[in-house]
């Protein structure tokens, strides 16, 4: 077990360390400064513009950077619906799989575009290599989207008074060329060396140790692996994604991917401070952060590490911690904190059934989703995070007397309306969709078109943690992460057009909501710091916005929490 803990501690600190070079390097690229690549990358950003005839040096408003990430994202769904729906009648489909039903391909598309990777589907069955290689490309753009709306609230915290606030497009592309496309090449080399395949093969058959015969999927899964990681996408390639032998082979991959999915994330609050010359409030960010990570994870780790109480009863040794659910070459230890690690950042991607999780384990998991303002997804993190710091100013301006300043800007009604209304539309999202499945399911209803057959049947588990199923499920689609508790059954036209329509709500307001309020401060005058200005980038203001995201994820979610994980957690004691 020791030497589990020091394997999680070694890949959290290493990453942590290299997130502020990277972080440096992202701050010079969206600033325009030169940077050892630009001899590698200029010449393809150049090319990609004059091709699209995009001119990338046009300034733009918040609401032109709005209407370009909207638009694009349009394009990009109905695309991928067309090719999902069409399949298995197109190219690079050996195995022969079939097309995706309209209610599946409406919910995949919306997933893959949102950064979500929701998949109600197997990869080895549900998609052709066209798919999946349309569907890594959409891992791609939607992480470099998130990045370039994060830019763009960068400009807009720099700038004292002004309405240009850089080039969604220029944001956008530097994004995918220079961070995420070097890294992804470097990630998905290492995993191609371990054991994953990159090729474009059918499946293969093997006979195993025990002698049967089994006819194992390949595909370019390496490239498809190390963004799904680094875009903090989650999407796997294979149905049990990174528990998965030939997605994640050994525990050097294992911890490859955990520094995937951690690294961009860090690097943006650091990129943050770098950007804005201000690097005492990136670390009082990332203080934050840290805290609320860590006051998730360790419960969840200690939790496995201990083992189910239930089969301690029943006489069983449990040295090596909870196995249900978990691969030997990997353990409770990483298990529990590649469970934390993926649904904090929102990448969603899985190492262990998370449905097998211990109770804490799985009101910790849900409970990092429904907060989703620690680390993050790419770029979208920190927007997460900015109506927090908002709603904390204005909070600790009315106690001292003052009217709220942030960077040097006035924030009034407007800004913390709008900061307001994207704090409470999350966990109505949430509770919304969770208390109408529950309904149908208590009720026993009988759902038509909707599900083949009554509402019960999509439960495998009833009681309290067939509530955590339901509950799971619509708070992986409003954090856009994609994981799931695996025992609903999802892949039918209630599951995947309501979570679909959750998918695109809690995606692009919250992204609406971010913008607006920083081009709306980028416009105000500039006011000179004073002596009665309060300071930001300090512990004190740190604890407060602790404190507030601390109150509105409990008022929101402890009692659905309390009727699903925590109430199971008191039936096995």
């Amino acid at each position: 077990m020791n030497t589990e803990l020091l394997g999680v501690i070694s890949i959290f600190i290493v990453s942590i360390i290299l997130a502020i070079p990277l972080g440096k390097y992202i701050a010079k690229v969206y600033l325009g400064d030169k940077t050892l690549f630009d001899p590698i990358f200029s010449p393809i950003e150049k090319l990609i513009f004059k091709i699209s005839g995009i001119n990338s040096t046009e300034e733009m408003n918040w609401k032109q950077h709005l209407k370009a990430l909207l638009s694009i994202n349009m394009i990009w769904f109905f695309l991928c619906f067309f090719v999902l729906l069409f399949q298995g009648s197109l190219f690079l489909n050996p195995d022969n799989n079939p097309s995706m039903s309209p209610d599946l391909a409406f919910n995949t598309a919306i997933s893959f575009v949102v950064n979500c990777n929701l998949q109600h589907y197997s990869g080895e069955s549900g998609v052709s290599y066209l798919s999946q290689m349309f569907l890594m490309f959409l891992q791609f753009v939607s992480a470099g989207v998130g990045m370039a709306a994060a830019a763009m609230i960068f400009t807009a915290m720099k700038e004292r008074t002004t309405d240009k606030l850089g080039n969604f497009y220029n944001y956008f592309i530097k994004s995918c060329t220079r961070i995420l496309l070097p890294l992804s090449v470097i990630v998905a080399t290492i995993l191609a060396f371990s054991g994953t395949p990159m090729n474009f093969d059918s499946k293969d058959s093997i006979t195993t140790l025990q002698g049967d015969h089994v006819d194992v999927s390949r595909g370019p899964a390496a490239a498809f692996i190390a963004i799904k990681h680094l875009g903090t996408n989650g999407g796997g390639f294979f149905g049990a994604n990174s528990a998965h032998p030939l997605e994640n082979p050994t525990y050097f991959t294992n911890a490859v991917e955990l520094w995937s999915q951690l690294i961009v994330p860090f690097a943006m609050i650091f990129a943050l401070g770098f950007y804005l010359k201000k690097k005492k409030l990136s670390y009082v960010i990332f203080g934050v952060m840290t805290i609320g990570f860590l006051l998730l994870v360790i419960p969840t780790m200690m939790t496995e590490m201990n083992g189910n109480p239930a089969i301690e009863k029943m006489g069983i040794s449990q040295t090596t911690g909870a196995m249900e659910g978990k691969e030997v070459r990997f353990g409770p230890a990483v298990s529990g904190f590649w469970s934390i690690a993926t649904t904090v950042i929102s990448t969603g991607s899985v190492n262990s059934m998370h449905d097998s999780s211990m109770p804490v384990s799985g009101a910790m998991e849900l409970l990092a989703m429904m907060v989703n303002a620690f680390y993050g997804g790419c770029g979208v993190g920190i927007l997460n995070f900015y109506i927090f710091i908002i709603l904390a100013v204005f909070i600790s301006g009315l106690m001292v007397g003052r009217t709220p300043e942030f960077l040097g800007k006035k924030i009034e009604a407007r800004e913390v309306k709008i900061a307001a209304f994207i704090a409470i539309l999350h966990p109505l999202l949430i509770l919304s969709g969770t208390a109408l499945a529950s309904y149908f399911a208590a009720h026993d209803t009988a759902m038509g078109y909707w599900f083949s057959g009554n509402a019960t049947g999509w439960l495998n588990n009833p009681g309290h943690h067939g509530f955590s199923e339901m509950l799971y499920e619509y708070t992986s689609s409003a954090a856009n992460n994609g994981s799931g508790f695996e025992g609903l059954g999802d892949n039918n036209p209630f599951w995947n057009i309501t979570t679909g329509i959750v998918l695109l709500l809690s995606r692009f307001i919250p992204i609406v909501g971010p913008l607006a309020i920083a081009g709306l401060l980028a416009n105000k005058k500039y006011i000179p710091e004073s002596a009665g200005t309060l300071k930001t980038d300090t512990s004190i203001f740190g604890i407060m916005v602790f404190a507030v995201i601390a109150i509105i994820a409990a008022l929101s979610f402890f009692p659905a929490l309390a009727l699903g994980p925590l109430a199971e957690y008191f039936t096995l004691k």
